[in-house]
């Protein structure tokens, strides 16, 4: 039971709640009527794998960081709670289950499965060198809403919908690792690692954060206006401004704004995308 329970916060299981949404926002986007069961639960898999490969990588890549950091010193490969064997099997079944499920979509979502695994791998890297890690983050899990509309099209035939849904979650995640990274100013600035926080103080980062999820909304404005435009998902595209500009009100506390706003922002815009679909 303690090694489950060690395993779930490893992989923060939770975390699923931001790229879940998004995910089969893509999929019913693509499909404009209900999907089958079977590739709802083939999306499902492959979600949960990818996600368990993007911690896993991010955790054991920062092993040693996260050794020094207060913060995170008591996360479980640099506690001793879990070895890095452990943490590599957990990666290896993570893999497993995404290509598997990636295989049994389509040769198609198979054939492009790599392409998140090398940024799931290269982004951890990148606040070593360039405070643009926080796009590298958000790149990732755009990664998600595109793999659900794939999941449907199998093709990258008239993936503008798609392609917006994934620039409203770049630009979103990316925000919101920005506030994220909020906790870590001065050990960043101490470890000479690279974000925006470090590189231009609390407020300045904040700013740059509010700019990006406004621009996050106007992408999702966009796919409103012009592929969805039903008049029941509009008040689905209210709550998600509204939840971007409360994310901000409330940076102070990261905890409510990091994980509670986002967690409710990600099934607000798939509530916009269902209803637009469904009742246009």
């Amino acid at each position: 039971m303690h090694r489950f329970g060690s395993f779930l916060s490893f992989v923060k299981i939770e975390h699923t709640l931001f790229s879940l949404p998004l995910i089969y926002s893509g999929v019913f986007l693509a499909a404009k009527e209900p999907p089958s069961l079977s590739l709802i639960l083939l999306v499902l898999v492959a979600s949960v794998g990818a996600r368990t490969v993007a911690l896993a990588l991010n955790r054991i890549i920062d092993r040693e960081i996260d050794k020094r950091n207060p913060r995170t010193r008591e996360r479980e490969l640099p506690s001793g709670k879990m070895s890095l064997t452990s943490a590599t099997i957990v990666l290896a079944v993570g893999l497993l289950l995404y290509l598997l499920a990636a295989g049994f979509i389509s040769t198609f979502c198979l054939l492009l499965s790599p392409l998140p695994l090398l940024i799931f791998t290269f982004y951890p890297y990148m606040k070593r060198f360039t405070s643009l890690s926080h796009i590298g983050v958000g790149l990732g899990l755009a990664m998600a809403p595109l793999g659900g509309w794939f999941s449907v099209t199998q093709s990258f035939e008239n993936i503008l919908p798609g392609a917006l849904l994934a620039v409203f979650t770049l630009l979103w995640v990316s925000g919101f690792d920005i506030i994220y990274s909020t906790l870590d100013e001065l050990f960043d600035r101490e470890e000479n690692l690279h974000s925006f926080t470090s590189k231009y103080g609390r407020h300045k980062a904040l700013r740059i954060s509010g700019y990006l999820h406004a621009l996050a909304f106007l992408s999702l404005g966009i796919l409103f206006t012009i592929y969805i435009r039903g008049i029941a998902a509009l008040p689905f595209l209210f709550v998600s401004g509204y939840l971007l500009y409360l994310e901000h009100q409330k940076a102070e506390d990261v905890e409510f704004a990091f994980f509670k706003v986002n967690a409710v922002l990600g099934f607000a815009v798939f509530g916009m995308v269902v209803a637009g679909v469904y009742f246009p």
